[in-house]
């Protein structure tokens, strides 16, 4: 890849609720528990609703402040502090504690109140083999059950999109972002396919951790003379896959699928290799490499 492209921190990097990230599984029947988390939208069930717009901003505000690396992790988060940096009052930024807690984010604390979690490599490989096995059993779903073939046509769309993007020699900031957003699509499109609410939204929390999205450690490979070639690789995958599905072939199907989330397990010992890689990775300064230990 050609020097000076630069990405965006926390851009299109596939988190629920932002450009190019997951749909939210559709919510059939009445909502259960004190609060209900779609996407990044917390919504008071106790009649709140006020509180809603202000959840939703602590929540993403929170979520740039501990990917970005301004909170630490281990120390415990002062909630007065979050309430004079975020400018919203203490209930929204409980709601969005918590909110973090079940993403993964942070680990609640047996004295109380709440501590930005250290992810070791372990932590973060298990989280990709999650995510590519609920991926291969959205792929085995789809060709045993049968796609319709709107979906296909915009999966195959959507991959037309990547081709054009990756036709360039080499890669740079517009087209690498044409990369990130229609990789996150065609994931979200794979979801679908399923034709399953409960596969969806378990996906949807696989994918909940920046670590462990389709696009988590894509960022990684933004800078390198092999940038493009390891796209080219991922872009081929897709295309195996969806035709693999409308060939109503499930077994090799899912297969490929799983196979296609090791690559996100190669992009994360290349970020591990170079400093400089990991810092383009959102919330890379959470991770700690084994030489840290």
């Amino acid at each position: 890849m050609t020097a000076g492209v630069r990405v965006e921190r926390g851009a299109a990097v596939g988190h629920e609720g932002t450009p190019g990230g997951p749909r939210p599984a559709r919510v059939q029947g009445p909502p259960k528990g004190p609060f209900v988390a779609q996407g990044d939208r917390a919504t008071y069930a106790s009649g709140e609703a006020s509180s809603a717009p202000q959840t939703v901003k602590a929540q993403l505000e929170l979520r740039e402040l501990i990917l970005g690396g301004e909170l630490k992790t281990g120390a415990r988060i002062a909630e007065l502090w979050l309430v004079e940096r975020l400018g919203v009052s203490r209930t929204p930024v409980r709601l969005a504690l918590v909110r973090l807690a079940e993403e993964g984010l942070l680990d609640a604390l047996p004295s109380g109140g709440y501590a930005v979690k250290e992810f070791s490599e372990s932590d973060i490989q298990d989280a990709i083999e999650v995510r590519g096995t609920l991926e291969g059993l959205a792929a085995r779903l789809a060709a045993e059950r049968g796609v319709s073939p709107v979906l296909i046509t915009e999966a195959r769309e959507c991959l037309e999109r990547i081709d054009t993007a990756l036709a360039q020699p080499a890669l740079t900031d517009a087209t690498f972002s044409v990369y990130v957003e229609e990789n996150a699509r065609f994931h979200a499109l794979l979801s679908e396919m399923a034709g399953s609410a409960l596969v969806a939204r378990q996906l949807d929390k696989a994918k909940a951790l920046p670590f462990a999205s389709p696009n988590g450690f894509v960022m990684a490979h933004s800078v390198g003379p092999r940038a493009r070639d390891v796209l080219v690789v991922a872009q081929e995958q897709h295309r195996m896959v969806i035709e693999a599905i409308v060939q109503r072939e499930g077994a090799r199907a899912e297969a490929l699928m799983r196979e296609h989330a090791r690559i996100a397990r190669r992009n994360l010992q290349q970020a591990l290799r170079s400093h400089q890689s990991l810092l383009l990775v959102p919330g890379g300064r959470l991770i700690r490499r084994r030489s840290e230990r």
